[in-house]
């Protein structure tokens, strides 16, 4: 009983401290440059803990160690639950990089060669194997359109016609 007690007062401490599991994930077609930019912005923590999962080595990804290591661990994991179809094609992800903002992780991606992007398909688990509650939202912009979804685990697919 008192066990069950100590985790209610826990999850309801927890709960208070960061009391939401989001990612904003914003989706931009450069007609001028026929590329699609791709951002995608995860809280600092929740990412270190989801990226630790994946690695025995110690991850700090405000301090990092290695920053060249830490780009490979983002780069995959992101590739590996964030995937993309424009206009009926898979498309793979192309990282750029990564920059820290406050408590915010903002990671950069690129698909090069869309002359014109009228339809995306999105599959996203990204964070589901870290918390039940993350949603997902994205923001994507194509055509002089601007439309947005937010995907609530757990679901991991949505599409945008433009």
């Amino acid at each position: 009983m008192v066990n069950i007690l100590v985790q209610w007062m826990m999850t309801g401490i927890v709960s208070l401290i960061h009391p939401f599991f989001v990612s904003v994930i914003e989706v931009n077609h450069n007609a001028k440059e026929a590329t699609v930019e791709v951002s995608v912005r995860i809280f600092s923590t929740d990412l270190e803990k989801t990226l630790q999962k994946y690695t025995s080595a110690k991850l700090d990804i405000l301090k990092p160690a290695d920053n060249a290591f830490l780009d490979k661990q983002i780069s995959t994991y992101i590739g590996n639950t964030l995937h993309f179809k424009i206009n009926g094609q898979p498309v793979t992800l192309n990282y750029i990089g990564h920059e820290i903002q406050q408590e915010s992780v903002w990671s950069y991606f690129e698909v090069p060669k869309i002359a014109d992007m009228k339809k995306l398909e999105v599959d996203c688990s990204l964070l589901y194997d870290f918390e039940k509650s993350q949603s997902n939202i994205f923001h994507v912009k194509s055509r002089n359109q601007d439309k947005s979804f937010k995907l609530d685990y757990p679901k991991t697919g949505t599409v945008f016609d433009f």
